[in-house]
């Protein structure tokens, strides 16, 4: 494991960081900011990570969340953990409603269904997302809901159309 990642690791581990995610959050959007949305805090600490971007069920107002996330094949695994906290977070709410959504993976953007798993297949992704992130095994001590898990399956780019040639 990268230097980064562990000291990554270890500092998610702390058991009153959850306290502080409202503030890891605005300083991962001023790192964005600054970068041009290039670099998060993600990158840094040297872990996978996509942008998801999801209507709001109530709203429809397009939210964007940026989370870890482990890939699978063509795919990618996400986790609702909110470091272990008692509520879930929003976007898995809006997730669960939305089905299709717009993911960014190194700066490109296309769109993704989104299939909560459950029983041997969410057994299976929570393997693979705690063999990058050991925490998630922390936060789902640390909470009694059941952590959500999410495979999100990008949709191949959509093939231009034909477009009419000029008239003879």
């Amino acid at each position: 494991m990268k230097v980064r990642r562990r000291l990554a690791v270890k500092i998610g581990s702390i058991p009153w960081m959850p306290r502080f995610l409202p503030q890891i959050v605005k300083g991962d959007n001023a790192i964005q900011s600054v970068t041009g949305h290039r670099t998060t805090l993600l990158d840094i600490a040297d872990l996978p990570n996509i942008t998801i971007k999801v209507p709001g069920r109530k709203s429809g107002i397009t939210r964007t969340t940026q989370l870890l996330a482990v890939p699978d094949g063509e795919d990618w695994l996400i986790a609702g953990s909110y470091f272990g906290g008692p509520k879930m977070p929003a976007w898995v709410f809006n997730l669960r409603a939305a089905g299709t959504i717009e993911i960014v993976v190194s700066g490109e953007s296309c769109a993704a269904e989104a299939t909560e798993l459950f029983d041997e297949e969410r057994e299976a992704a929570w393997h693979k997302l705690r063999a990058i992130w050991p925490n998630f095994d922390l936060y789902e001590q640390r909470t009694e809901r059941k952590i959500p898990v999410f495979r999100l399956h990008p949709h191949p780019a959509a093939e231009p159309k034909d477009q009419p040639g000029p008239a003879s």
